[in-house]
């Protein structure tokens, strides 16, 4: 676990290539020559073997760990960096506020005072570093005081069904797919339409057995996939030997590829335009619909008739079931029921008969037990869609609208860079970041919210939490759009009242042009000013029914349409 954790990304690739280079050889087939060198080849394999005997996964032998290779010592004498941290602390971070370039004049004096060669005192650039990699907090405070360091203060949170079967055994090969389902949720706290949720699926190819469901609101990706493979091992303590996919860009993640490769699982993709591969997949999905989903309210079956759908029947208007009570139902449903019934594929028997007689015939295999731990936990974990953040000065890094801390935070070489992170859908009161070549964890501002909570009910609710911030992201776009029409039409009204003020106005020149001269006094005519706040209001009358009128018509045109 210490190696997976300083694995960079890039190691992971390099290692998940080299792994499926070895794996025709491992399995005892020919291999292509030249690709690789058989030295390589004979090199990869003794890191593999041997990796297999100490830690018990030759995985691991496959990781070169670039970023630990090379001389990380400094080249500077310990005397020298010394003497220069002293002149940071003691002349620079003071209340005098000196300048760098003066500090620095000093620290070159008293280098040559104290016989230091010309060639080992450090440059200005050097210096400059030396002074960035100080706490920020602490330098602004000396120099400064406190009310200025204020800004830069840490943050603080509490801590607290008709396809021949295949397959060979149980657990042989199993199919991973996504389906979009018939659906309308809403949010358990607000009551607002959240829309439509996403459901991923294992299904076990020889038994049919549905070995783990996942709902989410999000749309395919590998975090689906990570999630899916984690319910597995958590029921069943194992994941299957081939895991057959389709094409999608979720399928070709790093750290699923990884996941897989370490518990020597065979990673196998549908041949594109073939969608008769998928049908064991495709074909629960409508046995999802027809036996359970279609049985609720709220369900869309009406949409794929829009022409006939009207308010009363739309599923948005009639949606009741939340993300939380449709995951307990639907697993209860694909656990307990659709698990004892007939299966026309496995000639009358039912998926839970055909597992169990397949583990009494061909044996449970323990050599193939993961244990469901922290550490299988660190290896599932997904990634953001940047799959990086920023580390804030003060508040972390920032990961679906929650900020997550770290002591580490505290060094200003990671101050304000980009971290590869990791979250846990079933905690979101932690989360991980890759910082000086390890995952470190961090701790959510909303920590105290989800303790002494279950994971089902932290990932239900970190999942509602995160589809209301997407809605309300979303629906910006319509705000802007609305307000923008109504400022549009808020300042035609006013820019059609100035001109008629203008107009009123332009009459005297008119009537001075004809040799009618104005009246000096505008109070001593009051007939002529009544005259023209009348006019004034007939012409806004005329314009209330016109407008009125305009929009009469724009009712009868969409009534029709």
């Amino acid at each position: 676990m210490e190696i997976l954790k300083q694995a960079s990304t890039e190691d992971l690739i390099n290692a998940n290539r080299r792994f499926t280079l070895l794996k025709p050889y491992l399995d005892g087939e020919s291999v292509k020559n030249g690709i690789p060198k058989e030295r390589t080849l004979r090199r990869w394999l003794q890191n593999y073997n041997q990796a297999l005997q100490k830690y018990g996964y030759g995985y691991i032998g496959l990781i070169s760990l670039n970023n630990r290779k090379g001389n990380h010592n400094r080249k500077l004498p310990q005397d020298v960096i010394e003497l220069l941290s002293k002149f940071i602390t003691q002349e620079y971070e003071n209340k005098k506020q000196k300048t760098k370039q003066s500090v620095y004049a000093s620290f070159v004096r008293s280098c040559s005072f104290s016989g230091i060669a010309h060639d080992q005192i450090p440059s200005y650039k050097t210096f400059i570093t030396e002074i960035k990699k100080r706490p920020k907090h602490t330098k602004v405070e000396k120099r400064s005081g406190h009310r200025a360091a204020y800004k830069t203060e840490a943050f603080y949170w509490e801590l607290e069904l008709s396809t021949p079967r295949h397959g060979d055994f149980p657990f042989h090969i199993a199919h991973i797919d996504h389906t979009e389902l018939d659906i309308e949720l809403r949010c358990s706290k607000t009551g607002k339409v959240l829309g439509r949720p996403w459901l991923t699926l294992l299904v076990d190819a020889f038994t049919r057995k549905i070995l783990a469901i996942y709902i989410s609101y999000d749309p395919p990706s590998y975090r689906s996939c990570m999630m899916v493979l984690r319910i597995c091992v958590q029921r069943h303590s194992r994941l299957p030997q081939t895991i057959i996919t389709d094409n999608g860009k979720e399928f070709y993640s790093t750290y699923f590829e990884t996941l897989l490769a370490i518990f020597e699982c065979t990673l196998k993709r549908r041949p594109p335009a073939k969608p008769r591969f998928s049908s064991v997949c495709e074909r629960l999905f409508g046995t999802t619909n027809t036996q359970f989903l279609y049985n609720l309210a709220g369900n869309t079956q009406i949409t794929k008739k829009v022409r006939l759908m009207t308010q009363s029947v739309n599923p948005k208007n009639l949606s009741v079931w939340t993300l939380g009570l449709l995951y307990m139902y639907i697993t209860e449903w694909a656990y307990d029921i659709y698990d004892i019934s007939e299966h026309p594929a496995l000639l009358g028997l039912s998926p839970r008969e055909v597992f169990l007689t397949g583990i009494n015939q061909f044996g449970s295999r323990n050599s193939r037990l993961i244990p469901y731990d922290d550490n299988f936990r660190i290896l599932t974990l997904p990634t953001t869609k940047k799959g990086k953040a920023l580390v804030q000065p003060g508040k972390g890094i920032k990961i679906d609208n929650k900020y997550y801390w770290n002591q580490t935070f505290r060094d200003p070489n990671i101050s304000r860079t980009q971290v590869n992170v990791r979250y846990d859908p079933f905690n979101a009161g932690v989360a991980y970041a890759y910082v000086q070549g390890v995952w470190v964890e961090c701790i959510s501002e909303y920590y105290p919210l989800f303790r002494g909570r279950s994971e089902k009910e932290i990932q239900l609710a970190t999942a509602e939490l995160k589809k209301q911030m997407q809605n309300h992201a979303s629906s910006y776009k319509i705000r802007c759009k609305q307000l923008a029409e109504f400022m549009a039409s808020t300042e035609a009204e006013e820019a059609l009242l100035t001109q008629r003020l203008k107009d009123l106005q332009n009459k005297e020149v008119f009537q001075i042009l004809d040799g009618d001269l104005p009246n000096i006094n505008p109070y001593s005519n009051l007939e002529d000013v009544e005259l023209s706040n009348q006019d004034i209001k007939q012409n806004n009358d005329s314009m209330i029914e016109d407008k009125e009128s305009i929009n009469q018509d724009k009712l009868q045109f969409f009534n029709k349409y």
